[in-house]
């Protein structure tokens, strides 16, 4: 898959103290805590508790990568309690250890095998697009979706799918906003035999008359974005006809695409490190 990072982030917060290996967290988000435990364990480290707290505004089952991004925060917030460098490629192999991830943990826009993590090809930085994101009340169990095996439907098509990542490729390489787009489009039009959206074909008919450049779908999810170059007027124009005409919507939301990645902070305090 290609990744899509957007201006929407999880906040993980690590408290690390004088232990026996403990760690504490949410009770709803039992994947970011294991992957707390998974980084202590990756460096050797039993003589130390962890409490971990999460903050995220990412939509849930809706394939937003909303665990990928508390898995991710997680990981890099208890590896710098650690004193350890950022490092996309350590997070990388603990998201997968807990589940098939999103890529959106490494730098600018990547391809990434979300399952077993062989492929992970860092295509560049995006040029600027807006993303208007379409959530529908409709959600996915992605756990119940990534235990079947698409490998032939997915193979089947596979001309289509590397003609779409030329797109995005050459779109990237020469910042044309109109190639990613046109690369996303294909993309989601041809999924629609792997995982169907019903809105689809309105939602292609709204960009068209809308002026995006593109429209692209979450592949083990419900959630569809129409991508606009900067402009404003456009965008919210489609947003108001997305509201007034889309059967089983539930919000708008207007972000960025950007670049992946962690960004980290930390404080020492007398007893603790917090990151």
């Amino acid at each position: 898959m290609v990744t899509c990072p957007i201006d929407l982030y999880a906040t993980a917060t690590v408290v690390l103290s004088d232990g026996i290996g403990l760690v504490r967290g949410p009770r709803d988000c039992p994947k970011a805590v294991r992957a707390v435990a998974l980084t202590l364990e990756r460096f050797g480290v039993d003589a130390l508790d962890a409490a971990l707290s999460l903050e995220s505004p990412i939509p849930r089952g809706k394939g937003m990568a909303s665990s990928t991004a508390d898995v991710v925060a997680s990981v890099a917030a208890t590896a710098a309690a650690l004193g350890r460098p950022p490092d996309a490629e350590l997070e990388a192999d603990i998201a997968l250890l807990v589940e098939p991830s999103d890529g959106t943990m490494l730098p600018g826009v990547a391809l990434f095998d979300h399952v077993s993590g062989r492929v992970r090809r860092r295509l560049g930085d995006p040029p600027p697009i807006d993303v208007l994101v379409l959530e529908f009340e409709a959600e996915l169990d992605t756990v119940a979706f990534n235990a079947i095996d698409r490998t032939a439907a997915l193979r089947s098509r596979a001309d289509s799918f590397r003609e779409s990542l030329s797109l995005i490729e050459a779109g990237i390489s020469t910042a044309d906003s109109e190639l990613i787009g046109r690369g996303a489009s294909l993309s989601a039009s041809t999924y629609q035999d792997v995982l169907a959206k019903p809105e689809l074909p309105q939602v292609f008919a709204l960009a068209e008359a809308s002026g995006a450049v593109g429209v692209n779908i979450a592949h083990s999810g419900t959630v569809v974005g129409m991508l606009f170059n900067e402009d404003a007027e456009r965008l919210e124009w489609a947003a108001a006809q997305a509201r007034s005409r889309l059967l089983g919507l539930r919000a708008t939301h207007r972000h960025r695409l950007i670049g992946g990645g962690s960004e980290v902070r930390c404080r020492l305090l007398p007893d603790e490190v917090r990151c």
